[in-house]
C-alpha cells in the first residue's frame, strides 16, 4: 500500500533557531520515515511581505537548507525543492485564482492578523491577499493527503480545502482534499520572553557555538515577579522553565527546579545553569554537521536540484490532468 503524501514548506529566513526546530523540523524528521514527504523552500511566499528588498533571498535559502540537512532532513527520504524552480506552481496558482471568490480571501483570518502585525510594511498587494491561493497550488500540485499544522493553524488550511472543493465541483475530482496532520508544537520562547523570532533578536540558533548559547541563556528573562533571590517564583510562567526545562530536562531535574523556584531555595542563575549543558549537548551534533556542510556548499544546491527533478515530474503530470479537466489541453 503506497504511503500517504505530506507537503510542508518554510519561508527562507536564513539560519534557523530552536523555535523552528521544535515547531517544524523535529516533526519533519519523524514524517520523512513514515510518509511520502515533499518539503519545499517557499521563496515566492517570502515575496508577499518582503518584495521591496530581495537582496538576501538567495543567501537565506542556502542558510536554511544547510540547517535542514544539518538536523537530518534526508534528500534520499524526502523530496526537498525550491518553490520557484517548479514553474507549474505559478501556472496552477493562476488557474485557481480564476475560481477563488474575493470574499474568501478577505475573510481569511491570517490575512487580517498579518495586516495588523505588518503595519510598518505596505502589504496592500494582490500577492499578499492571494497568497492562500498560491499555498493551495503548492499543496494540491502534489496531491498531498496531509499537511502538518499546529492546532491553532488548522483553520487556515480550511481555505485550501474550500478552493479544492470548488475546483473539483467545476471540473471533476482531480484533487484530494488536503487534510490536517495535527502536530504538537512545544512553546519556544526567546531570551526576552516573547515568541522566539529572528526579528525580535531573541533567538538561539541551531548553529550557535556553546559559548554563545551559554551567554544567551544566562541573560534570558525568567519569572518577572521574582525580583529578588529570596522571592518565590512560578515555573509555569518562567520562559526558561516552560521552553528549556520542559523540552530538555529529565523529570528529576524539572522537579528539583520546580521545588527550588517555588520555595526560593535556588536562584534563577542556578535554574539556568542546570539546563544550559543539556541544550548545548543537543545542539552540538547539529552544529558540527553544519560546519562540515559549510565546507561543501554544493551539497545544498545538489539536494535542491535532486528534489526539483522529482517535484517537476509530479507537477507536470498534475498539470496535464488539470488542463484536460478544464478543457485547456493543447490542440
Amino acid at each position: 500500500m503506497p504511503k500517504e503524501r505530506v507537503l510542508s514548506g518554510m519561508r527562507p529566513t536564513g539560519k534557523l533557531h530552536l523555535g523552528h526546530y521544535h515547531g517544524v523540523l523535529a516533526n519533519w524528521l519523524k514524517l520523512q520515515d513514515t510518509y511520502d514527504c515533499f518539503f519545499f523552500v517557499a521563496d515566492w511566499h517570502a515575496l508577499t511581505t518582503d518584495y521591496a528588498d530581495t537582496h538576501a533571498v538567495n543567501d537565506n535559502v542556502r542558510e536554511m537548507v544547510l540547517d535542514w540537512l544539518s538536523v537530518g532532513i534526508d534528500p534520499e527520504k524526502a523530496v526537498i525543492f525550491l518553490q520557484s524552480s517548479i514553474k507549474e506552481h505559478a501556472e496552477l496558482f493562476v488557474l485557481l485564482s480564476m475560481i477563488t471568490p474575493l470574499s474568501w480571501l478577505e475573510r481569511n483570518p491570517t490575512y487580517k492578523e498579518q495586516m495588523a502585525e505588518l503595519r510598518e510594511k505596505d502589504v496592500h498587494t494582490f500577492g499578499f491577499l492571494g497568497y492562500p491561493v498560491l499555498q493551495t497550488a503548492d499543496i494540491i500540485m502534489y496531491k498531498a493527503n496531509r499537511v502538518p499544522v499546529g492546532i491553532d493553524q488548522a483553520p487556515h488550511l480550511e481555505l485550501s480545502r474550500e478552493i479544492t472543493r470548488r475546483f473539483n465541483h467545476f471540473y471533476g475530482e482531480v484533487f484530494p482534499e488536503p487534510k490536517t496532520l495535527l502536530t504538537e508544537v512545544p512553546k519556544a520562547l526567546g531570551t526576552d520572553g516573547r515568541k522566539m523570532s529572528k526579528s525580535y533578536n531573541n533567538a538561539i540558533f541551531l548553529s550557535d557555538a556553546p559559548e554563545v548559547v551559554t551567554q544567551k541563556l544566562l541573560q534570558m528573562v525568567t519569572d518577572t515577579a521574582r525580583m529578588k533571590r529570596t522571592d518565590v517564583g512560578n515555573p509555569d510562567v518562567c520562559p526558561v522553565f516552560i521552553t528549556f526545562h520542559v523540552i530538555y530536562s529529565d523529570e528529576a531535574t524539572k522537579a528539583w527546579v520546580r521545588q527550588g523556584c517555588q520555595s526560593a531555595s535556588i536562584g534563577c542563575i542556578e535554574c539556568k545553569k542546570s539546563v544550559i549543558q543539556k541544550v548545548i549537548e543537543a545542539l552540538e551534533p547539529i552544529r558540527q554537521r553544519r560546519l562540515e556542510l559549510e565546507k561543501q556548499p554544493e551539497i545544498a544546491a545538489q539536494a535542491l536540484a535532486k528534489g526539483a527533478e522529482s517535484a517537476r515530474v509530479a507537477a507536470r503530470a498534475t498539470m496535464a490532468e488539470v488542463k484536460k479537466a478544464m478543457k485547456l489541453s493543447a490542440i
